[in-house]
């Protein structure tokens, strides 16, 4: 597997300095990042007056590899403080960096956040955490974590994923692979494109799986004018009830995508932006030590206004009974 081959988009100092005092000031008019109307209001607001350069690196993810690393800002380590035990006690550890991450998030379109994960919060803190070691969530450490579409579950998942690394003394490496980089033929991808099969709810969405009605059967891949998007999480994905067929068609798709990964270590400050549409993600296995140092990643989602990347029947699904809170501001 290729290592760190995502294309890299370099901050300025200038826009460094922006981002960071804008958070600081937000942060100190606010005390507190959990994200109220009125927090997300000011970040809107601040969002819009940031730097025409700033604005540039937000822009969409522009090559086949769906992805990019925007490089630049600082984090300091010891004051980052220790890599919480879980995201229910990170609490508002690193707010700065939940406010940087939402003024980028507010830059490229909605932040979203749901209802039933990490208490509705609109920045998420992605840590190991004991007993969860070999779940196929973020918060596992000792399995590989399958390469996915985020919430591949839901019609409202996030068009696109910001994951911001405040610790990876490790250099664990995030996984990545472009569903436009792979070789499918024809056969294949019109197979893939019929809607066979649903997508459950994955381990971090306890209250939707014990959702009641019909999972929706949907596509695996889709055909827009830009080129392919994919929806896929084998790990959540009911592949034995599928026809001979479709299996072989899905396990070719698998191939391709781990033929075409690449596996990015992000650096403290690093935020990786992937296309949720274009590129399925996951992680190395790591042994986590659970002393304060372990890999630890802030992640925001984002929906982009009119983005047309998706079939129309997705409208008609249940979403197990989710909801995504949009920052429509």
């Amino acid at each position: 597997m290729p290592t760190g081959a995502a294309p890299i988009r370099q901050l300025t100092p200038h826009a460094v300095d922006e981002l960071t005092s804008t958070a600081q000031k937000i942060l100190a008019d606010f005390g507190s990042s959990a994200a109220r109307p009125e927090l997300l209001r000011t970040i809107a607001r601040s969002a819009a007056r940031l730097d025409e350069t700033i604005r540039h690196q937000c822009r969409p993810v522009d090559t086949d590899d769906g992805l990019y690393v925007l490089r630049g800002l600082p984090v300091d380590d010891g004051g980052a403080g220790p890599t919480p035990a879980s995201w229910a006690t990170a609490g508002d550890s690193a707010a700065e960096w939940d406010l940087i991450l939402l003024l980028l998030a507010t830059s490229m379109g909605h932040p979203i956040a749901w209802e039933g994960q990490q208490d509705g919060r609109f920045v998420h803190n992605i840590v190991p955490s004991p007993g969860h070691e070999v779940e196929q969530t973020g918060a596992s450490s000792t399995v590989l974590l399958s390469p996915h579409t985020e919430d591949a579950f839901h019609p409202s998942r996030a068009h696109l994923l910001l994951l911001a690394c405040m610790r990876n003394h490790d250099a664990v490496a995030t996984t990545a692979a472009s569903i436009r980089k792979v070789r499918l033929d024809a056969d294949d991808m019109a197979l893939l494109s019929r809607p066979a099969l649903p997508i459950l709810p994955d381990d971090a969405y306890a209250e939707a799986q014990g959702f009641g009605e019909e999972p929706p059967k949907v596509a695996a891949l889709w055909q827009t004018e830009n080129g392919p998007t994919l929806r896929y999480d084998p790990a959540y994905t009911p592949l034995d009830e599928a026809p001979a067929d479709y299996r072989a068609a899905y396990d070719r798709l698998t191939a391709e995508l781990e033929r075409v990964s690449v596996a990015v270590a992000l650096r403290p400050g690093d935020v990786l932006v992937v296309d949720n549409d274009v590129v399925v993600h996951g992680r190395v296995p790591f042994k986590a030590r659970y002393d304060g140092t372990d890999r630890w990643l802030k992640r925001a989602s984002v929906r982009v206004p009119g983005r047309r990347s998706r079939p129309l029947t997705e409208a008609d699904e249940h979403g197990y009974g989710q909801s995504a809170l949009v920052a429509h501001l």
